[in-house]
């Protein structure tokens, strides 16, 4: 009997992915499916993103960018809930004239970041499509039982805490397009390469995850914008929400350019992609989790307070409340 020839896609496989596929369960990506036995006591976390070209990131952006992107989305989901990662599965279409340098330099970015996040590729599918680029990660990550943080959970006089800084991606999508005006044509060279960072490889917060189990009532990560973010946490969780403008932690190029361009301040406030921690700690906890926070590297923010009610006010840098045309980004 003739022996079976790999076809284009075992060779792909073989070559730039199954380098990726460390975790035993993966089976080196000869099987049909992979398996994962959970650590005893633990449960698991399951998420899943989808990032389209032209809709999530930039055709021409670099390819190693596109795979991180791709993967931290979805790791910073895991972070939010108080989730470590296990592994990541990879569903990604190339369109068609796609170069194989294109797809070396993806599959080493992502490799990257699968050693750096300790989240190797444990199975997927790949497909050609005449449409754009599109590329859809499941990632698999482990809590302790029960521990799991939902978004459900905020009670009346917790505070509102976030993460890192807020709108800087989406002050870089403005750059990319061109949409400059005061604030943002104002910016300097090195201002606009760190927001344009922000923007293509975000910083998953995983070293927040262990803490946020042990302090928070409730937790998801920014993805669509601050305000209609917190809002959905809100709502879950049968509460209203407060926050002052003039508490929100900004990055040098966004408070530069804002300072610029009073407006663009709604851009960071709604714009998205930030991918920051957002959750609700009990006030009399803040400075514990604040100081452990900060001991692992990553600076968190009170930035107002859960109350009774239901409903969401932002409060601008003069006191009054502020008014949104839209409060996040949505796809439909």
């Amino acid at each position: 009997m003739k022996k079976r020839e790999p076809s284009g896609e075992d060779k792909l496989i073989e070559r730039f992915f199954k380098p990726l596929a460390s975790y035993p369960g993966a089976l080196a990506l000869s099987d049909d499916a992979a398996f994962i036995t959970p650590p005893s006591g633990y449960d698991l976390v399951l998420t899943a993103d989808t990032t389209v070209a032209g809709v999530h990131f930039f055709a021409d952006d670099p390819p190693d960018t596109i795979a991180k992107k791709a993967l931290r989305v979805n790791l910073s989901d895991l972070a939010a809930k108080g989730a470590a990662p296990i592994g990541a599965l990879l569903a990604i279409s190339f369109p068609e004239g796609i170069e194989e340098s294109w797809i070396a330099n993806f599959a080493r970015g992502l490799g990257e970041d699968c050693v750096s996040f300790l989240c190797p590729l444990i199975g997927g599918d790949t497909t050609k499509t005449p449409g754009p680029l599109s590329i859809s990660i499941t990632a698999i990550g482990k809590v302790p039982a029960g521990r799991m943080v939902k978004r459900t959970g905020a009670k009346p006089g917790d505070l509102i805490v976030v993460s890192g800084t807020i709108g800087d991606a989406a002050l870089a999508l403005l750059l990319k397009q061109r949409m400059l005006s005061g604030g943002l044509g104002d910016l300097n060279k090195p201002q606009a390469a760190e927001l344009m960072r922000r923007y293509r490889m975000p910083e998953p917060r995983l070293a927040l995850a262990p803490l946020l189990c042990e302090y928070a009532n409730a937790a998801m990560d920014v993805s669509d914008g601050l305000v209609g973010d917190l809002g959905k946490l809100a709502a879950v969780s049968g509460v209203s929400a407060r926050i002052e403008t003039a508490k929100i932690p900004l990055s040098n190029p966004a408070h530069d350019a804002i300072a610029g361009e009073a407006a663009l301040l709604s851009t960071a406030l709604t714009g998205g992609d930030d991918y920051e921690v957002l959750a609700a700690i009990p006030e009399r906890r803040f400075d514990a989790f604040a100081e452990a926070a900060g001991k692992a590297g990553v600076p968190v923010s009170r930035i107002g307070t859960f109350g009774a009610g239901d409903g969401v006010s932002v409060l601008g840098p003069d006191g009054n409340p502020l008014s949104f045309q839209k409060a996040s980004f949505s796809h439909f």
